[in-house]
């Protein structure tokens, strides 16, 4: 990377997993791997909820690498819960989380590493940019269902210019991560789109980046409660009150 006013030194991954034992140990290999290779430090806090030995299969390995801790509680707390405890708990000077069951591939980080070096704040992952790359598709209930809920979505809190909210791979510069995650209190999947709202109206700079992605076949949302869940949500970013951004005159200024 080029240019010290954005060169990275620490990057913290956060790993939301809920009941993930099968899969934890390839992602975090996978992680360690990836940023072993580069020139900056790194850090992994997984947020592990659930009984199915996730947590402890992650305390295990955290045992013998020290740049590995594990979070959470047998309880389902919920994604946006966990993440914002482990981006409390990251000292990096660039912060994000990706998905425990590896649907975007970390090598995908190089794209983000250009972004931040041109000066985002933000940088996010998209499954809906022409040079994305959707290796396994959803079903196509799935589909439709994700249409529906983005028309829903950009009617009630806007963000249009963002073509796809819920990819689960977003960074971002610590001073935008400590506001917004400072301020983030959705603990359900909209904590998705809620960041991103306080991202924008920060005056956060936010890029796009097309990435692989391929479906698990795994849904965990239940279709009715979930989608109520959901529209509850939404209608809480929508009409909450948030207190100020403490950076946001900093993030416009720039």
């Amino acid at each position: 990377m080029t240019g010290d006013a954005h060169a990275i030194s620490l990057v913290s991954v956060v790993v939301p997993a809920y009941n993930e034992a099968k899969s934890i140990s390839t992602t975090l290999r996978e992680i360690c791997a990836y940023f072993s290779n580069k020139p900056y430090a790194f850090e992994v806090i997984v947020a592990a909820d659930g009984d199915d030995g996730t947590r402890e299969l992650v305390k295990a390995l955290a045992a013998t690498d020290p740049r590995l801790t594990v979070i959470g509680s047998p309880e389902r707390r919920g994604k946006g819960c966990g993440v914002r405890e482990g981006v409390r708990r990251a000292l990096g000077d660039v912060i994000g989380f990706v998905d425990a069951d590896n649907k975007t591939p970390i090598t995908e980080f190089d794209k983000f590493e250009t972004q931040f070096a041109a000066g985002f704040d933000v940088v996010i992952g998209s499954r809906a940019l022409r040079d994305s790359r959707v290796e396994r598709r959803q079903p196509l209930h799935r589909r439709l269902g994700s249409k529906v809920f983005a028309f829903g979505m950009h009617s009630l809190v806007g963000l249009h210019q963002i073509v796809d909210t819920q990819c689960g791979f977003k960074f971002f510069r610590r001073v935008a991560a400590d506001d917004v995650f400072g301020r983030q209190r959705i603990d359900g999947y909209m904590f998705d789109v809620e960041i991103l709202h306080l991202a924008s109206a920060a005056g956060y700079r936010i890029a796009q980046v097309p990435v692989r992605w391929r479906d698990d076949g795994d849904s965990r949302l239940q279709l009715v409660r979930g989608n109520l869940r959901n529209l509850a949500d939404l209608l809480r970013i929508r009409f909450g009150r948030y207190e100020a951004a403490a950076a946001a005159e900093t993030a416009s200024s720039r």
